[in-house]
């Protein structure tokens, strides 16, 4: 009984809440919307590889040791940084730089010479080490520029680089 008198109590024809039953809605504005195309971009030399990544790759592969090192050279937009790595044991076995005052004896030379003699003191501590080659040159991804290209002629003249 109470259900079948429900439905009577629920007719809201004329109520203040919802008015006499015309319901008037304001006027919808329509805005347009501007959308601009999905545009879907490729990664930058996705076929040819990073000189960086590769660089890392054959790391993994060359491993130097006490009596074949690896030779690490960097090469920023002024100087030249060269290791002798020994990666079984994780040592440094020679370090040159540009920038060692024992390699620049005349403050007016040039860094294309002073990374020559650089190559020159790496030679002369490869003798006295009793190291006679190299397992890898590893140049960082960087290209030949001046400075390295004079660095690798003061090692190609003792036999450590073929040219």
């Amino acid at each position: 009984m109470a259900l079948q008198a429900f439905p009577r109590l629920l007719q809201f024809k004329s109520c203040d809440l919802f008015g006499n039953g015309s319901l008037s809605f304001p006027p919808i504005q329509s805005r347009t919307v501007h959308t601009k195309p999905w545009v879907i971009e490729a990664r930058a030399r996705t076929r040819v590889e990073s000189p960086k990544v590769r660089n890392r790759r054959l790391q993994k592969k060359y491993n130097g040791t006490q009596k074949k090192p690896r030779l690490s050279v960097f090469c920023s937009e002024k100087q030249l940084y060269a290791m002798l790595v020994d990666d079984q044991n994780k040592k440094c076995l020679f370090y040159g730089s540009t920038l060692q005052q024992s390699v620049r004896t005349n403050p007016n030379s040039t860094t294309i010479e002073v990374s020559q003699r650089v190559g020159e003191e790496l030679v002369k501590t490869c003798n006295d080490l009793g190291i006679d080659e190299i397992s890898s040159y590893d140049r960082n991804g960087f290209s030949r520029g001046a400075r390295m290209e004079a660095f690798e002629i003061a090692l190609s003249d003792h036999g450590f680089l073929f040219r």
